[in-house]
């Protein structure tokens, strides 16, 4: 690892454990569109856009989980201001705070059915009324635009792809983007 992205033996700890489970879960995947671009996480795993166009809900949906869970447990140990998720009847308008930031994380955002649209809309003025910051954090830049524009209008700030890693860096003084790319390599899935 760089000079510049020193971090404390127990972080690493934890972000790695986070990403070894992803690695092991990916591997024993079975798997059985049309965008070719890669991003940081498919990177992590050498999860190529082929391989991904395979099983796309799959990938979306643990890819998503691990980038939440990562950017979870940095803010955690780095954050004094961090709390956990908001909890509103079965669904979590946001995955943490830091401070007033309402901070939700996306992999990518691609559903545009009406109920998906409104929610964004209206947790959005709900986080807003309560005084906090709405915050997206998106890793991929291949996002539905009807999306983005219900998030916009309901007031949340959108960061997507590198914005969301300067968002980061900012906030828990530690560059996460450069962290993973030096992982590379190290966590490949074995596919079976």
């Amino acid at each position: 690892m760089t000079d510049d992205l020193k971090i404390e033996p127990k972080v690493d700890l934890e972000l790695r454990t986070i990403i070894s489970q992803y690695k092991q879960s990916f591997s024993d995947k079975s798997y059985n569109e049309e965008n070719n671009e890669s991003d940081v996480l498919m990177d992590l795993f050498g999860i190529t856009p082929g391989l991904k166009r395979e099983n796309r809900q799959y990938w979306g949906r643990e890819l998503g989980m691990c980038w939440q869970l990562l950017v979870n447990k940095l803010c955690q140990i780095r954050c004094k201001d961090y709390k956990a998720a908001l909890k509103i009847e079965s669904d979590e308008p946001t995955d943490l705070f830091i401070g007033q930031d309402a901070i939700d994380t996306k992999y990518r955002i691609g559903s545009g059915d009406s109920g998906t649209l409104k929610k964004f809309k209206k947790y959005g003025e709900l986080l807003k009324g309560q005084g906090f910051t709405p915050v997206l954090l998106i890793v991929r830049s291949d996002n539905l635009s009807a999306a983005i524009t219900a998030c916009k209008v309901g007031g949340w700030e959108i960061y997507i792809g590198d914005e969301c890693f300067e968002y980061l860096n900012r906030k828990i003084k530690f560059d996460l983007k450069s962290y993973l790319v030096d992982l590379k390599s190290k966590f490949l899935i074995e596919r079976t």
